[in-house]
């Protein structure tokens, strides 16, 4: 019987960002933000247009270098990562690290299971002997080239485009587009998934199939998932931990339930103060009491 996993039993975080700032000139785009997030775990960072979220990830992706900050990031088996000293390749290579984009960025020219193949070049290049094994069709080449085959054919599976694998990935409708990027994204079999809106665009059938895909994936394969997303159905419905940006800093940090009813949470969405009455419709829509100015619902 194996020992138990460290990081499961001490709760010690897979991810920790400390006093985060990104400077662009004279323009502080994230200012001293600092949160952990858990293995296992659904981590949510809201916020309002242009509260930091995207810059966030493009500091935690390589796609920046941040101004001041620590972002550690602790894999299972105890090693660690300092990904503000990594360029992005290497994140994603080493660190383990995989992301989505706000706009999708498929292979659209390729087809759907070539897209998946890709995502493990890597992996099938080691394999290959940098092009000899391959060339030669030696066996571990041919067995690497398999298990790749049976990986992307389980995550088609899981995000029901099986059938469709010999169609070209531009030809998909949106909602199984991005279904796609999340599947390639799981197959470089990462310790930490970002997602940066992955339910823009989505109907509420297939907002609901994103959520249980997610779920799936925090609770049978056991990552972290760090979600940007707007769509507060989904944020409150799957995340067991919340952080939420305005202006580039962190104003509330907890629970969904504890954070939707943060009087500054509310205030930076709805720019009302705490206990004037709020307009019926939006009331309504974000699960709060006009009358009283407390959450009534789940949204926010």
């Amino acid at each position: 019987m194996t020992a138990p996993n460290p990081i499961a039993v001490t709760g010690a975080p897979l991810l920790r960002v400390e006093h985060l700032t990104m400077r662009f000139g004279g323009l502080v785009a994230v200012n001293d933000v600092s949160f952990t997030a858990l293995n296992r775990e659904i981590t949510a960072i809201i916020g309002p247009n242009g509260a930091g979220k995207t810059t966030l990830f493009n500091c935690l992706t390589g796609f920046y270098s941040p101004t001041v900050g620590r972002l550690t990031l602790r894999h299972p088996d105890g090693r660690e990562f300092l990904l503000e000293r990594m360029p992005g390749y290497v994140i994603s290579q080493k660190a383990a690290v995989a992301r989505t984009f706000q706009n999708i960025r498929l292979f659209s020219g390729m087809s759907i299971l070539e897209n998946l193949l890709v995502a493990q070049h890597n992996k099938l290049q080691r394999a290959s002997a940098w092009s000899i094994a391959g060339l030669l069709g030696l066996p571990g080449y041919r067995r690497a080239e398999k298990e790749a085959i049976d990986l992307a054919s389980y995550w088609l599976d899981r995000v029901k485009l099986l059938e469709y694998a010999d169609w070209q990935a531009g030809n998909l409708p949106y909602g199984a587009q991005r279904r796609l990027e999340i599947a390639r994204a799981m197959c470089t079999e990462p310790v930490l998934l970002c997602l940066d809106e992955p339910a823009a665009g989505l109907n509420p059938r297939e907002s609901a199939e994103l959520s249980e895909l997610l779920r799936f994936i925090r609770d049978e394969h056991k990552i972290g998932v760090l979600l940007i997303e707007h769509d507060m159905s989904v944020v409150m419905t799957i995340s067991d931990h919340v952080v939420v940006l305005d202006y580039g800093r962190k104003i509330a940090d907890g629970t969904p339930e504890v954070v939707k009813n943060d009087p500054a949470v509310i205030r930076a969405y709805l720019g009302e103060e705490e206990d004037e009455e709020l307009p019926e419709i939006v009331a309504r829509d974000l699960g709060v009491d006009g009358s009283e100015g407390h959450r009534t619902g789940e949204g926010t």
